[in-house]
């Protein structure tokens, strides 16, 4: 039996159905390692990157692996006048995760969250599962109600 991580535990609990990965021994690293251990088209799996805004508020946007996040789309996707990535050592006590296992279920804080609108092209998507070594695959759609996200273009 895999070990489970919180966010699966918060899935049974809310009872929705997910696979779960795992790339554990693997010796992937990026994204790009993790789909390509997985078989997966690396348009289907995220990445969950952490910002904050020049007003201090941090915001949460995921995107396909083999794509960069736009700064610019970002914030116009949550209103601000500009966002830049979190601090690696701000990550753990903002978010409860660590770098390379951000996911955008079970944060310390719910942050305001956007998908890549890509995401809507694929029946499931492939994320962190809070952890390095685990992924969660869902329908798009069930997480952006899970997390109360929402879409937008957002990548380059």
């Amino acid at each position: 039996m895999e070990e489970k991580t919180n966010v699966a535990r918060i899935l049974d609990k809310l009872k929705i159905e997910y696979k779960y990965h795992s790339y554990i021994n693997s010796g992937a690293i990026s994204g790009l390692e993790v789909a390509k251990f997985l078989g997966e088209d690396e348009n289907s799996v995220f990445k969950t990157l952490v910002t904050v805004a020049k007003s201090k508020k941090n915001y949460v946007f995921m995107l396909p692996v083999n794509k960069e996040l736009d700064l610019k789309k970002a914030a116009l996707a949550v209103h601000e006048k500009s966002v830049e990535m979190i601090k690696q050592k701000d990550l753990l006590p903002q978010t409860g995760y660590i770098h390379g296992g951000c996911s955008p279920i079970g944060m310390k804080k719910q942050f305001e969250t956007v998908i890549d609108e890509s995401a809507k092209n694929f029946e499931t998507i492939i994320f962190s599962a809070g952890k390095i070594g685990y992924q969660i695959e869902l329908c798009p759609i069930k997480l952006s109600e899970i997390i109360n996200g929402k879409f937008f273009d957002i990548s380059k």
